[in-house]
This record gives structure tokens, sequence and C-alpha cells, in this order.
């Protein structure tokens, strides 16, 4: 029996390769390396011969099922040999394969044989140069990874996605290795998604919707039809349970317009096999590689939705207005106040035609804010919801119509307004930077005029660092409001009117009877709400509608019909003996509640 043979122990015979390895040939193979170590165990009379086998596992991790197995029998004391190729099937990680056949192996007595670098651990002379061969084999991990990068980037470069895994709607084109099909049973979950996404739903309420309708969540979808890298460990119990995380992931992915995303992931180094998500200014995106399931626009909108907070309130649904009314004198956000459900009363007191709930109004926060604080600050700027619902209605139905029946008066129009308006943005950013420049040129006069006084003596150093860090921090804010406004210029000077954008928006419409939360989104950038005021007696309220690509526009109104002029008149006279009969009723109330009190005190 050879003598480094354990009485009764194993004689372990790990074999490894990685993908990489198996580009080196033959030589490596799974089947040549257990040939090997059976001919050297013969050779040498090691008996009890175990292999352990981890194929497919690279050499830098060490979390491979066979080694851990491994591991686990020599701790356990059933295994007195190891015997591998070479140091780098061990493992190619310099300080972990050090601390094993250095450290782990000796703590339990372990006789290591790595035959083809000649190394023994019963032979001194052979050990001393294990750390070395660890070192080199280390140098191989990192040079492999340099040239994954390199054919990574040069796949990158010559428009070939680098990712092998095909998103949920979407499976594999068994003739062209690199391109994607739709999968339309899938993919019709994903249109819906965006389409819940688009109506004003959050993640979480979507998620909740797949639920009640039992849609299957991805990864059990996939595993369904085998496909998935974790088919194996889904758990099937649970189909239906989609969360707000994996509802967020599909509405964030760039790729279901057509496109694929490289390097949107990176390893924390060669070493590890965790990988943390790059900004998305870092990802390389490749267009128009495979067909769109979700259109450019809306995937736009359902990203425009997502980024305002749409929470249910106490009657249960979500407000598509949340963050876009304003106060025109504060500039703050319209706070939207709802009455309660009332159950008892049939349709719950729900105006049938808006959908609208009674007491619906918004007013401006600060004034809500601040109203029960003696420093009252702004005003109300009250305004029914209903009515402003109207008003939007009003515009996009006008708009839209009049855009399409007078395209070239209308293109015409809006660019015009948006010439004027970046005229004047741009020249009130180019006096903003001459001003700035003006200033940081004076700040360096400054600071050199300073830094003589020091050195003259004229200003004690105590002065000197309070005026210098003065000076230093107005010069780092200039420069940066210097290169802030310097963007805005360049954008001003680039944009270009989105009106073809409008238009195209505005035919994939033919029904404008009704408000939709969709055409909210689609249609409304902003509202800003003035105070109200009297004029003649009646309550008037400006509010100016800005609509996506075209602003404030305001389509030209067509002179009044002598009925409708009449229908005017009509409304008019109305509104003013409802007027009159309110102040009246006002004062009867008045002179009633002052003969009351009259009687209980005579003096008055």
């Amino acid at each position: 029996m050879n003598s480094g043979q354990k009485h009764g122990k194993i004689t372990a015979l790990y074999e490894r390769l990685s993908r990489d390895d198996e580009l080196a040939g033959d030589s490596n193979s799974i089947v040549n390396q257990k040939r090997f170590l059976l001919d050297y165990a013969a050779q040498k009379n090691y008996t009890n011969c175990v292999h352990y086998t981890d194929d497919g596992w690279s050499g830098g991790n060490f979390d491979r099922p066979a080694w851990k197995k491994l591991i686990a029998d020599i701790e356990a004391g059933s295994i007195g040999t190891v015997i591998v190729k070479d140091m780098s099937r061990a493992g190619r990680d310099y300080l972990q394969t050090g601390y094993y056949t250095e450290v782990f192996f000796r703590q339990f007595h372990i006789h290591f044989i790595a035959i083809a670098n000649g190394v023994d651990s019963d032979d001194q002379n052979t050990s001393e140069f294990t750390p070395i061969v660890n070192l080199m084999n280390e140098f191989v991990l990192r040079d492999l990874s340099r040239k994954q990068k390199a054919a990574y980037q040069a796949r990158s470069n010559a428009g070939i996605p680098t990712s092998n895994h095909v998103i949920y709607g979407y499976k594999k084109d068994p003739e062209q290795k690199h391109h994607w099909l739709i999968d339309e049973e899938a993919a019709e979950v994903v249109r819906y998604i965006y389409r819940l996404s688009v109506n004003g739903n959050g993640p979480g309420q979507i998620a909740t919707i797949l639920r009640e309708e039992q849609i299957d969540r991805p990864s059990v979808y996939l595993a369904k039809k085998g496909l998935g890298i974790h088919r194996n460990r889904t758990d099937m119990s649970r189909p239906y349970d989609w969360s707000a995380t994996s509802v967020s992931e599909i509405l964030r992915r760039p790729e279901y317009m057509g496109h694929s995303v490289n390097f949107r992931y990176q390893k924390e180094s060669y070493k590890s096999k965790k990988f943390f998500e790059l900004p998305k200014e870092d990802w390389t995106i490749l267009e128009n590689t495979h067909e769109a399931i979700i259109d450019e626009s809306t995937w736009n909108l359902a990203a425009q939705t997502r980024k305002t907070v749409h929470r249910t309130d106490k009657t249960g649904t979500s407000n598509p207005l949340t963050g876009l009314v304003f106060c025109a004198d504060c500039g703050a956000k319209m706070y939207n106040h709802r009455g309660k459900l009332n159950e008892k009363k049939e349709n719950s007191g729900i105006d049938l035609i808006t959908g609208l709930y009674p007491h619906d109004c918004y007013d401006c926060s600060t004034y809500s804010l601040s109203s029960m604080r003696s420093d009252k600050r702004c005003t109300s700027h009250y305004i029914s919801t209903k009515a402003l619902y109207a008003l939007i209605l009003e515009t996009i139905r006008e708009t839209s119509q009049y855009a399409i029946q007078n395209q070239p008066e209308f293109t015409a129009q809006v660019q015009e307004a948006m010439r004027i308006k970046e005229q004047d943005i741009e020249q009130l950013l180019r006096k903003q930077l001459e001003k700035s420049k003006k200033r940081c040129q004076e700040l360096e006069l400054l600071i050199k005029k300073l830094y003589e006084s020091y050195a003259t003596d004229l200003i004690s150093k105590q002065r000197f660092e309070i005026l210098l860090a003065d000076y230093e921090r107005e010069q780092t804010e200039l420069n940066g409001k210097i290169a802030a406004d310097e963007v805005k210029k360049a954008e001003a000077q680039a944009k270009t009117n989105d009106v073809d954008r409008f238009l195209a928006l505005t035919k994939q419409y033919t029904d404008f009877s009704t408000l939709s939360a969709q055409m909210i989104y689609e249609f409304i950038d902003k509202i800003i709400v003035h105070k109200a005021v009297k004029v003649n007696g009646e309550r008037t309220q400006e509010v100016e509608i800005f609509l996506k690509y075209v602003g404030p526009y305001q389509a030209p109104q067509p002179e009044l019909t002598p009925e409708q002029i009449a229908e005017e008149e009509k409304l008019a006279r109305r509104r003013a003996r409802f007027r009159e009969q309110s102040r009246r009723q006002r004062e009867k109330k008045k002179a009633l509640a002052a003969a009351t009190i009259a009687p209980e005190h005579p003096s008055l």
C-alpha cells in the first residue's frame, strides 16, 4: 500500500470543468480527467477511490456542489487523500485555494496531490511551490475575465445582444440564436399590465388585479413550459402570487419596445458571482432588435404615470389628476378633497355622469395647510372637480377637432407660439449666464486681492479664511448654476415642437364625449388654477390647461349664432335671478336673527 493511503478512508478524485476550460480542448474534459486520476491512483496503489465531479463550474467559485460535498466528507472524517489533475482544478482563486491547501487540508491531515504540478503535501519541497502555482492560476482567471469582457463589448458594438436570457413575453427564435420571437400568450398579459398602468393603476393595484383574475405569474408560467432559469425551484403552490416588484420590473423594461439592453448588470469583481444593476445611463440599448410588444408612446406613458403616486382614498378610487393641478399664485399643488361614501343612499351619492362624488373639489395646498394657523397663506383657489373635468374635456375635444380639421393652420399657430416662447426663454437664460459669468470674474479678482492682502499682513489669518470660504462657496454655487443654465440654453435652442405627435395622438380617439383617466394621462401636461373673481356679480375663474406637445393652446372659437346668443342671454338672466334670490334670502335670515335676539336684550 502506498505510504500516503489512509487506512479505511476514501481517496477522493476531484474533477472540475468550466465552460472556459472546454475551449482549451479535450485534454481537460471530465472523462479524460477521470481516466487520468484513476490511472494515477492505480499506479500508486490508492484504493477506495470516489469521484467528486463539478461539470460546468468556474474555478473562481467555491460554491460548487461536488466541492462542498468533498469538504463536508473531510469534516466528517471520511476522506484521507485528495487527488486533482492540477491546482487549477481545485480552484483559480489564489486566497481561497491557498486556504484549502495550506490550512484546511493540513488541519484535517489530508494528503493532497496535484499531479501535473508535482505538488504533494507529504513532500515539503513540492509544497513550497504551491502558492506560486495558485497565484499563476489566479492570473489565468483574471485574464479570462478580461477576455470575456472584451468579447461582450465587441459583440455589443456589433449590435448583438449579450444576454441569452429571454424575458417574459418572448421566446427564443430556433433559427436565429440571438433573436427573440413574441410569445403571444404571455405577451397578452404584458399588454394588459401596460393598459392597467396607463389607466392610473399602480404596480400594487395591478398585482392585486392579476391575482384576482388568477393569471399565472411569470416564473410559474415559464416553469409549466419547462423554461426559465429557476424552473426547478419555482414554488408552484402559489401560481397567482403576483407582487408589485414583478409588475414594476415588467413596466420598466425597454425590451418590450423591441430593444435589447446590454450591460444592465455587472459583477462586483471577477471573483464574485454577485451582480448589481448599473445606472440607466451606463446601459447600452440596441434599438429594434426584435418585434415590439408595446409601442413607444404607451411605454413612455406608463413610465410617466408611475412617477406620480396615485393612492386610493377613502372612496376606494385613485385620482388621475394627482400631481397635475397647481395654484397660479404660489405654485403649490392643489389638494383634492372628496366626500365620504354614503352606503345608506342608493348609488352612494355618486354622480352617474362624471363618476365623481359630492363635495369633490380642489383647493391650494398652501392655503389648506395654513388655514388652521393664524398666519394664513395664499387663498383657497377653490374649484369643483366636476367643473375642472368639464373644462379638461372641452379643451381636449375642441383642440383635437380643430387640429384635425385645420391641420396647416394649427401647425403654424403652435410653431409660432413655441418659437416666441423659446426665444423668451433663450433671452432670459442668456442674461442670467452673462450676469453669473461676470460675477465669477469679479470673484476671481477678489480672491486674488485677498491673497495679496493676507501675504502683506493687511488682514489676519482668521479674517482671510472666513472671506476666502465665502468667496469660494459663492463661486462653486455660481459654477453649478452656469452649468445648469448652459444645459437649459442648449435644450431651448435644440427643442423642436411636437405638433405631429399631438396630431397622431388625437387621431387615436374617435369619441370625445367622456373623459377617461387614459385621456388625462395622454393629453394633460399640467393645469394652473387662478383665483376666482367677480365680474358683473358673476364668479369667474381662469384655468390654464397645458396640453402635451403643444402647451396652453386655445382653439379659435366660431362666432355664435343668433340662437346661441339668445341662449347665453337667457342663462345670464337666470343666473342674475338666482343671485338676487340668494341675496334676499340672506337678508331675510339676518332680519329674522335680529328680531329673535332683540326681546332678550331690551337695551339693544
